[in-house]
C-alpha cells in the first residue's frame, strides 16, 4: 500500500448495490486494490493522477479517483489526514 487508508468506510447506495450485484463487489474490490497501488489510470487527466501522487507524497492534501464498475462510476476518496477513506457513486459527493 502507497499510503494510510484510515477508516475505510462506504455509502448506504454503495453497501446495498454491493449486497445485491456480485459483479459489481468485484468492481469495487478490484478498484480499491487498485487505488491502494496509486493506479489512477481510470482518471481522464493527467493533471489530476499528478496531484493525487503529489498527495502521497506530501500527505497534505486528499486522494480523489474514480472507476469504472458494471454499476457506473464510483469515487473513492482518502482525506488529507488519512483518517477516512470512503467509496461513493458521484451523486453522492457534495
Amino acid at each position: 500500500m502507497k499510503f494510510d487508508l484510515g477508516r475505510l468506510v462506504v455509502t448506504s447506495t454503495i453497501n446495498n448495490t454491493i449486497a445485491g450485484n456480485e459483479q459489481f463487489a468485484k468492481d469495487v474490490s478490484s478498484a480499491l486494490k487498485r487505488y491502494c497501488k496509486a493506479d489512477f489510470s481510470d482518471m481522464k487527466y493527467s493533471e489530476d493522477i499528478e496531484m493525487n501522487l503529489n498527495a502521497i507524497k506530501t500527505g497534505e492534501d486528499r486522494i480523489f479517483a474514480n472507476y469504472d464498475t458494471c454499476e457506473g462510476t464510483i469515487y473513492i476518496i482518502t482525506e488529507w489526514d488519512r483518517s477516512v477513506t470512503t467509496i461513493l457513486f458521484p451523486d453522492e459527493y457534495w
